[in-house]
């Protein structure tokens, strides 16, 4: 019996969410390529362990803002492990937390470039891989959105927020597009988690302030946002197509 190679490609895989379901994956016998824009150190470190723990991994540098560079990622990686069969969209930017009447459209289309179109141009590249394959149906795609989507982000993220709400409309239409061939397409929504991107929005412990907040009154962890990605991809969620899994403490 040949065992079928399973490829993913994880944008933005070098930290937080992203290095947490690459770690994941590599251990549940996935070939994993694990995009990074600058952070080589770190995607270099973490192909270091993957490997070194018997797994399969190698770092694809590309800013997927990039129309070209994303095209150029998905031939290298097919030309090293063959067509990619799924695909973790990650990637995703903050900008400093202001209200919208400070908002530049610099700084809103600076948000909208690289938080929207990357997961459209990349999901349409993988498609292409996946029909290469001779069983489509075991091929899928987890969009990374977050709970902002749903609450707003005011006075704060009110630009991020939206863009993860056309992430979310994303997902459904894609899913009903795919469905006939049976690709899964599939959406997670961290909410308060502990990763760098906070630090990025000038609140590094934005976490630990809006933890007691929340129902469960603690933040999460990026390895519980990778167990639902890894589960979402898996076969075990093979009639689970334009959900959401929301993780974000009851919020």
């Amino acid at each position: 019996m040949v065992t079928r190679k399973k490829v993913v490609l994880i944008t933005g895989g070098s930290r937080g969410i992203g290095a947490a379901a690459v770690t994941l994956l590599a251990e549940r016998d996935y070939v994993v390529a694990i995009n990074y824009k600058e952070n080589h150190s770190a995607a270099k470190e973490l192909v270091r362990s993957i490997n070194a723990a018997g797994g399969q991994a190698t770092e694809f540098q590309a800013d997927i803002s990039d129309e070209n560079q994303v095209e150029a990622l998905f031939s290298s990686v097919a030309l090293r492990y063959g067509p990619i069969t799924h695909l973790v969209n990650n990637v995703g930017v903050l900008a400093h937390q202001q209200r919208v009447e400070s908002m530049t459209a610099e700084r809103i289309n600076y948000i909208l470039q690289h938080n929207v179109t990357p997961y459209f141009i990349c999901a349409r590249e993988a498609v292409k891989h996946f029909k290469k394959q001779d069983d489509m149906s075991k091929c899928a795609i987890v969009n990374v959105s977050s709970a902002a989507s749903r609450l707003g982000g005011a006075n704060e993220y009110v630009d991020y927020a939206a863009s993860k709400g056309a992430i979310d409309t994303f997902t459904i239409g894609l899913s009903l597009e795919l469905a006939e061939y049976g690709v899964r397409v599939n959406c997670v929504r961290p909410g308060c988690i502990y990763t760098d991107i906070h630090r990025d929005g000038g609140e590094a412990e934005r976490v630990s302030r809006l933890a007691p907040q929340l129902p469960l009154r603690r933040g999460g962890t990026a390895s519980e946002v990778a167990n639902a990605i890894v589960w979402l991809l898996s076969d075990e969620a093979s009639f689970v197509t334009g959900s959401f899994i929301d993780l974000a403490g009851g919020k």
